[in-house]
């Protein structure tokens, strides 16, 4: 099971003080832990699935993949899902058009008070348009830089 442990705060990159406050244990139950020295009590298993409740107990007592019983945050090195959430969304709502967003000017009438409030924009007047970077759904983009 030690070996679990160790995979296991690898995996989360945290430091043994880091989870010993976390899981509300000593530094050197962790450390006596690490070493071989003490096995885990059952209350030290219990305050780390307690804890990590995505962590699998069957991967922790028995070594049983995976690791985790479901995934509960993408990382930064994730793909990417292939639709965006707009585009799911409107699925699932089963819209075929996407939404219309009015001007001030072409806004109907019938529209809630609530919803009537404009955004604010910021308009920068002043300075020198240098360079538009257009960014294509397909993950390419163009630049474009006035003469």
């Amino acid at each position: 099971m030690k070996d679990r442990i160790i995979a296991f705060l690898q995996n989360e990159n945290k430091s043994h003080a880091q989870f010993a406050e976390e899981i509300g244990v000593q530094p050197s139950g962790i450390s006596h832990i690490i070493s071989g020295r003490n096995n885990p009590s059952l209350d030290f298993v219990i305050k780390m699935l307690h804890r990590y409740p995505s962590l699998s107990a069957e991967w922790l007592l028995f070594g049983r993949e995976p690791m985790y019983k479901y995934v509960t945050q993408p990382t930064l090195f994730d793909e990417e899902p292939s639709e965006s959430l707009f585009e799911q969304e409107r699925e699932e709502s089963g819209d075929e058009v996407p939404p219309v967003v009015f001007s001030p000017s072409e806004r109907p009438e019938n529209v809630p008070e609530s919803n009537k409030k404009e955004p604010e924009l910021t308009v920068k007047t002043e300075g020198r348009l240098t360079r538009v970077l257009l960014f294509y759904s397909d993950k390419t983009f163009s630049e474009y830089t006035p003469a």
